[in-house]
């Protein structure tokens, strides 16, 4: 258990560094756009629930 809490917290820590860095250094080109994708979001969330659901009746 303590393995998990470690994994978990050098990967939140990577986050708080990792991404204002990416923030920062990112292209300022054209803005993107994201409409496209924000269609896949709850198709993919639902298949993800159902493919949890399978994997906790049948394991």
């Amino acid at each position: 258990m303590s393995t998990l809490l470690i994994i978990l917290a050098v990967l939140f820590l990577a986050l708080i560094v990792i991404l204002p860095l990416i923030e920062k250094y990112a292209p300022k080109g054209e803005a993107r756009n994201y409409g496209n994708l924000t269609r896949f979001i709850f198709p993919l969330v639902a298949v993800l629930i159902v493919v949890q659901l399978i994997w906790y009746y049948f394991s």
